[in-house]
């Protein structure tokens, strides 16, 4: 457990009128941050494409579709007792953060009257409807943080996606922090991403959905939109970054800190489980290019749709050799919550492939193998999962394409979504690099890439793991990258056209000394690092944040790093000294100002170079 870490496990007693935990990395900027403040319809058939190539094999040795599980958990409107079953579910996750807990709530389309669904840990809400208006809920999908005296920076995985909202006091509270994805909502009324008190909260991820009330991050130190629409936002703290939002406010970083893009370069929204009529499918949208706006409410949405029976429906305690049996039929996967134990790689080889996985389902690569790897192909979607590092190391974790990778993906890329990295924290894990994307083209949609600061098998060797995302694809497009606490690079990226739109880091808290992170004569491992060879590069809202609580003598040279080329730009940088636990010299290479003694001011560049 990390000494006086922001992280700070609570105190899990029911009292919650306890002290609050020891003020730590997300703590310094509290009070003051509160105080600041005061389209045309595409056939929904399977494409000829995306048909099992196996379905011709008689008889098939794995069947597709199925029940999903006892921790899939359905409603309709009719059914008794849901606030009740609501509660008995966030009872047991309220503060399960490292628990193996794991469920998702899925309402049929409908309205519902009087609910308030509060989530907890590993807990995932969603609607069954192609549309988020299909399912209508009179009340609030509630995240808050009670069970940590109201600190909501550890309010991590759980998500909200496909609903339509009437809060009931007119304004719908969502206070969570990283991997926690608010997708393809409707909220008739405001959003409040603060806790209760308006106590300390670090944030977060909204795409494709519809607030239309005024969203209030109050204390939420830096928040990622994205092709969405919003009646209005409230404040900045430190970097909220927008992409293809229709409301969003006027760019004017550093003050107030917004950087605003008008449309969001490709986007492809995450596949998602319906309902028609009585028949489960997946659906798939398509490819946007220059997008902005939702995608739902003018008729059906665009893009396609799977019937379940092109899915294996798999349950815990699968082997990965049968996963990869069902793939080589040509299935779909379709992981149902709960935890996947791995003594091979998961190996989608065939295009247009689905991995989708609901209420959090989790790989634990236990013999040091990759948890999951990607061949050289079009059109893959990953989405909706952890992967959990083992004991033994990984030397990858998630592989997109193989090394070399170089196939033209433009029309037909691969979308990684709601896919989230976690070595340590629910016991000891060891991975060399977290991520490594290969493939070209390839869009990385919201991830959180964490090496652990608290929990169980955490500390500097302990858990180590050097480099978090490595990008060696071209024209590889990431929006909404959160990557933290790697023992030397959080980023490296070697691909030519690469682009970033919303960067959030965190240095590793528990470095023990200055020689533990030199790098060669450079001070510190930027958490961003550009490769000497790349000519083109370009960032959007980035920052990186440092807490150098063991050794807070630490100096960290520059957050990014980056190769001085015409053709590399960077929009709108920030580096943070969490109240003069460690300090940067600089922002960018050798730009930008140094961060000052124990006040928690960012130090900004707003073009480079």
């Amino acid at each position: 457990m990390t000494p006086s870490s922001r992280h700070s496990s609570p105190d899990r007693s029911p009292d919650r009128s306890a002290d609050r935990p020891a003020v730590g990395r997300r703590a310094v900027l509290g009070a003051a941050a509160a105080a600041a403040a005061a389209p045309a319809l595409v056939g929904l058939s399977a494409p000829a494409s995306a048909a099992p190539a196996g379905r011709n094999r008689s008889p098939r040795a794995l069947p597709g579709g199925g029940d999903l599980g006892p921790n899939v958990i359905v409603f309709d409107p009719s059914t008794p007792g849901i606030q009740a079953k609501l509660d008995e579910v966030f009872k047991k996750q309220e503060s399960a953060q490292f628990g193996t807990g794991r469920y998702a709530l899925l309402f049929k389309p409908g309205t519902y009257h009087g609910l308030n669904a509060q989530l907890g840990f590993y807990t995932s809400i969603a609607g069954l409807g192609l549309s988020p208006d299909d399912t209508t809920i009179n009340g609030d999908v509630t995240v808050d943080a009670g069970w940590f005296n109201g600190n909501a920076t550890q309010n991590f995985w759980r998500s909200a996606e496909n609903l339509a909202l009437v809060p009931v006091n007119g304004t719908n509270r969502w206070a969570v922090a990283q991997a926690a994805p608010f997708r393809r909502m409707h909220v008739r009324g405001g959003l409040n991403l603060s806790p209760d008190g308006y106590g300390w909260a670090s944030g977060g991820y909204i795409a494709d959905s519809r607030i239309d009330g005024q969203v209030g991050p109050y204390s939420q130190q830096q928040w990622y939109t994205r092709d969405s629409a919003v009646g209005g936002w409230l404040n900045a703290v430190w970097n909220m970054v927008f992409s293809g939002v229709e409301g969003a406010p006027a760019q004017s970083f550093p003050n107030p800190p917004y950087t605003t893009i008008d449309t969001t370069p490709i986007s492809r929204e995450k596949p998602f489980l319906y309902l028609n009529g009585s028949e489960y499918r997946v659906f798939l949208p398509e490819k946007r290019t220059n997008s902005r706006g939702v995608t739902w409410g003018n008729g059906t949405p665009r893009g396609t749709s799977l019937p379940l029976s092109q899915f294996y429906v798999a349950k815990p305690g699968v082997t990965a050799a049968t996963l990869n049996e069902a793939l080589t039929q040509g299935l779909q996967l379709l992981l149902t919550p709960g935890i996947y134990h791995l003594d091979q790689p998961i190996q989608v080889n065939r295009a247009n492939t689905v991995v989708l996985g609901l209420g959090y389902a989790t790989l634990i690569p236990d013999n040091g193998v990759t948890a999951l790897k990607v061949a050289d192909v079009d059109g893959v979607r990953l989405a909706g999962f952890l992967i959990d590092a083992g004991p033994v190391n990984s030397a990858t974790l998630l592989e997109v394409g193989p090394q070399g990778a170089s196939a033209d993906h433009s029309a037909n890329p691969t979308t990684v979504q709601d896919v989230f990295i976690r070595i340590g924290g629910a016991g000891p894990g060891k991975a060399t690099t977290s991520i490594v994307i290969n493939s070209r083209h390839t869009i990385v949609d919201h991830t959180w890439v964490w090496r652990a600061d608290h929990g169980d098998g955490v500390g500097w060797e302990t858990n180590r793991a050097d480099y978090g995302v490595r990008v060696n694809g071209d024209d590889v497009l990431a929006t909404g990258l959160f990557v933290e606490h790697f023992n030397k690079y959080d980023v490296q990226w070697f691909g030519q056209r690469g682009r970033t739109i919303f960067f959030q880091n965190e240095k590793a808290y528990d470095a023990p000394n200055q020689a533990a992170i030199q790098n060669g004569s450079i001070k510190g491992y930027a958490a961003y690092k550009v490769a000497d060879s790349v000519t083109t590069h370009e960032g959007w809202g980035l920052g990186s944040y440092c807490y150098y609580n063991v050794d807070p003598s630490i100096v960290q040279h520059h957050g990014f790093a980056a190769p001085n080329a015409p053709g590399v730009k960077f929009h709108n940088l920030l580096v943070v000294s969490l109240g003069g636990n460690g300090q940067y010299e600089r922002v960018i290479n050798d730009t930008g100002s140094p961060t000052s003694g124990t006040s928690t001011v960012p130090s900004t560049v707003v073009s480079y170079p």
